[in-house]
């Protein structure tokens, strides 16, 4: 979800204020309620934290891989590069008109990549062994050991969460029947970190 004030005129025009640089994504988990069992790990995970308190990281099914992703352009000095993801869009059949193309691409900051063997760093499209760099998985920084050489195209490919918390501070149990409930809706709510 974006933040937008739009205020409109008395002859119908009106002016839109982007609020927000960043997107804030929301779930609704309930779905995937499905046994006694799962009922009692959710209200366990919950109390631990503490409805709205304490975050945690998400897996979007939807949305956890970013391939081939431009970190920056090497210069010879700056040896650190945060992961980023980019959503391009461009019209079947359309040509993008010079200076268009940041109107069609949107640049989300990862701040909690997966702590796994998808990771992989690149320079102009060659692969870097993993002694060569550092990732802190706890805010998508990656830091080289020797900054990369000028004109280098850092790239990379990996897996990340989402950091989210509860939306409520109470979960509405509705019990169905014997040892069945539900919930209708668990809202989470992705933090900015």
């Amino acid at each position: 979800m974006f933040a937008t004030s739009i205020i409109s005129t008395y002859s119908g025009h009106e002016q839109r204020n982007v609020d927000w640089s960043q997107a804030r994504c929301r779930y609704d988990i309930s779905s995937g309620i499905k046994t006694e069992a799962q009922m009692a790990e959710l209200i366990a995970f919950f109390r631990a934290r503490m409805g709205r308190a304490i975050g945690f990281r998400f897996k979007d099914w939807s949305d956890y891989r970013g391939a081939n992703q431009l970190l920056g352009i090497g210069d010879g000095v700056r040896d650190e590069f945060q992961l980023v993801k980019y959503y391009n869009y461009q019209p079947a059949g359309a040509e993008m008109v010079e200076g268009e193309q940041l109107l069609n691409s949107y640049k989300r900051i990862i701040n909690k990549p997966v702590n796994n063997n998808f990771l992989r760093i690149y320079f102009n499209s060659v692969a870097q062994n993993a002694v060569l760099y550092q990732m802190d998985y706890k805010t998508g920084k990656l830091k080289f050991q020797n900054a990369p050489q000028a004109d280098v195209r850092v790239t990379a490919d990996f897996e990340f969460d989402v950091p989210v918390r509860f939306d409520s501070d109470h979960l509405d149990l509705q019990v169905d029947s014997f040892e069945v409930g539900s919930w209708n809706n668990i809202t989470l709510v992705e933090l900015r970190v």
